[in-house]
């Protein structure tokens, strides 16, 4: 249940209506929003008579929610969140720029990439400490050195760093880190989202290969629900029948979410396709529709590269692709003010 207060309602009221349902056993959730405030109820609301709410003076309306996520939903919380990360802001109108390497392979490879991608204008620094593979064969990351690596890469440029987890015992180790990822193939790990719901730290939740928009807006939900309110959303391509492509983008995503929740969106170009030519297009399309980040591979010599280096861009093209997305950031931004 949605509850919108009228403009003219002063603390002292608004408290006193969130005591009384407070007794119908619900949680109570005050929003300040720009041009209104709201109180958002979750819980069983049932027996919460609309009219009575209705006849307090100072509630302008009520609306039951049927959606099965409420901390997410926009209803809740009709203002676009905005999340800061070691001092970069995702969110808001404007375009982050996440980049870097897939996986963390040595100091000299993470050092020139990171430099390089601050030289073209990204914001925070990607890169994979731990790494999930189908194969169990596969490089699987460089683990607590990785992150370790990482954080050295934080100090020398000043980026921010988004890195993934992939197992709750690994939680102590991401103390320093910026931004926490949870990957495809974890979206749905409710013990490892139900504990970063408990750490005040920004959460990347990236949507699984095969999941709805629901089903990640409800593992949103799990993260939110303990109390962390700093969650962005990714789509990183889902599958479907198409194999030219290592996965397919679903563009759509960006702006059905954007009616449903006020969450940051964050597209991921490099795995939706796995084809470094196809990055570029994917990112401009995804400022087009409005995401409010974008996440890049980036490897000093890709054919190298100890995992996914098919999709991931050179320090050269990421430059030129930059000066590309930054024009589709201001053309979006002269078009929104006109």
């Amino acid at each position: 249940m949605v509850i919108v207060i009228r403009d003219n309602a002063t603390d002292v009221q608004v408290n006193e209506l969130m005591d009384w349902l407070q007794g119908f056993n619900v949680k109570t959730n005050l929003v300040e929003g720009v041009h209104s405030r709201i109180i958002g109820l979750i819980g069983d609301t049932t027996p919460i008579d609309i009219d009575a709410v209705k006849a307090r003076g100072i509630v302008e309306s009520v609306k039951r929610v049927q959606e099965p996520y409420k901390n997410a939903n926009r209803r809740f919380h009709p203002d676009d969140t905005i999340i800061e990360a070691g001092g970069v802001t995702i969110g808001g109108g404007g375009l982050t720029v996440m980049a870097g390497p897939c996986s963390v392979e040595t100091e000299k490879q993470l050092m020139e990439t990171a430099i390089a991608v601050k030289e073209a204008g990204a914001d925070m620094l990607r890169g994979g400490a731990f790494k999930p593979r189908t194969s169990p064969y596969a490089f699987q990351g460089l683990g607590k050195e990785g992150i370790e690596l990482l954080l050295k890469a934080k100090k020398e440029t000043g980026l921010p760093i988004v890195t993934e987890i992939m197992d709750l015992s690994d939680l102590d180790l991401f103390a320093d880190v910026d931004v926490v990822q949870v990957g495809a193939r974890n979206m749905q790990n409710f013990t490892l989202l139900k504990a970063l719901g408990r750490c005040d730290k920004p959460v990347l939740l990236k949507r699984g290969l095969s999941a709805t928009l629901q089903e990640l807006l409800m593992s949103a939900e799990y993260i939110m629900s303990e109390g962390n309110s700093k969650v962005m959303l990714c789509e990183r391509g889902i599958r479907t029948f198409e194999t030219e492509t290592r996965n397919t983008l679903d563009i759509s995503a960006v702006p059905l979410l954007r009616q449903k929740t006020h969450l940051p969106l964050v597209i991921d170009p490099s795995h939706a396709t796995g084809i470094s030519s196809l990055v570029e297009p994917m990112a401009i399309c995804a400022v087009a529709a409005g995401a409010d980040a974008l996440e890049i591979e980036v490897h000093i010599d890709p054919k190298t590269a100890w995992s996914d280096g098919a999709q991931s861009l050179t320090p050269e093209q990421f430059k030129t692709s930059m000066r590309k997305i930054r024009a589709m950031e201001n053309f979006r931004k002269t078009e929104l003010a006109d």
